[in-house]
């Protein structure tokens, strides 16, 4: 059985009632239309439901269409929003500056309803298209999970954010403990099933704020925040005593946990993910099936 994908979301922005009814009236058989009937309204609504697709007028009261989008393209929430203006201004002049500032079409009135459905219908597949590609590039096709490269790309917003907020910040680098030797006993399936497994497990144990990573291999990162070193410490025995449980595909799993917290001397990520490798390989050192944080200690295991 086929899925259909979700209606794509189309934001209306214009301070004219009629005008907003003659364009939800041609798009609302294919999209989710919302409207908005100011600048102000349009950016926070674009914000709270990030729609697909914005169409937007430019003369407004208050803020301006340009305004708008030049706002709503220096926004991380909005940004990557396709905006179309629809307005009654005709001349190149003002075209071009919509495009200059951030629009990806330009749709002058009055509304005639076949060239509206066909703008839209491009920009919505096109905006489908660029998030399939964009999802492809950021996570992991086995597990779901964000992969090393997503990681890579936002850790240092994190840690910016960690700094500016004085927040605990704290990495979680969890390897499968023998898992060659899985490979080897069980075959490979058997040992993309069990990596699937544990993805799952991790990424519904964590909370909205963790960013949960297959970071290579048998290795998977959660980047938590906010988050202590003794809360991580917690956190990470609770998982590494579930996964002992859990046995997926009917086979025994262990993991080795190391830990490590954000400080004044770690000069980038990667002086904080070397700390808490350190700490993995003392975990694997130590017999496997335990925790170790950037300190050179076993800690108390559960159970």
């Amino acid at each position: 059985m086929i899925n259909n994908p979700p209606l794509a979301t189309v934001l209306i922005v214009d301070d004219s009632p009629s005008n907003i009814r003659v364009m939800a009236a041609v798009l609302q058989e294919r999209y989710r239309v919302k409207t908005a009937i100011s600048g102000q309204q349009c950016i926070e609504m674009a914000i709270r439901h990030k729609p697909d697709l914005i169409l937007l007028d430019i003369e407004m009261p208050g803020i301006s269409g340009y305004d708008v989008c030049r706002e709503l393209k220096r926004l991380s929430e909005t940004q990557d929003v396709p905006i179309i203006f629809v307005t009654g201004r005709d001349n190149i002049e003002d075209e071009e500056m919509g495009l200059r500032v951030g629009a990806v079409d330009y749709i002058t009135k009055p509304i005639r309803p076949v060239i509206l459905s066909a703008r839209v219908d491009t920009h919505i597949t096109l905006k489908r298209q660029q998030d399939h590609l964009l999802k492809l590039a950021m996570h992991d096709q086995l597990t779901g999970l964000y992969n090393r490269h997503y990681m890579l790309e936002t850790v240092d917003r994190k840690i910016a954010r960690a700094r500016r907020h004085s927040t605990p910040l704290s990495v979680m680098l969890i390897d499968l403990d023998y898992f060659k030797k899985i490979n080897d006993t069980h075959g490979h399936i058997v040992g993309d099933q069990i990596l699937e497994h544990v993805g799952g497990f991790l990424n519904h144990q964590c909370r909205i704020e963790d960013t949960v990573t297959r970071f290579g291999g048998e290795e998977f990162l959660i980047l938590m925040e906010p988050c202590s070193l003794n809360q991580a410490h917690y956190k990470a025995e609770v998982i590494r005593h579930q996964i002992s449980e859990l046995k997926p595909s009917g086979i025994p799993v262990t993991v080795s946990i190391g830990i490590a917290e954000l400080n004044t001397e770690d000069s980038d990520f990667s002086a904080l993910l070397k700390r808490a490798d350190d700490a993995l390989y003392r975990a694997k050192d130590a017999g496997r099936n335990c925790t170790m944080l950037d300190e050179i200690r076993p800690l108390t295991q559960l159970g």
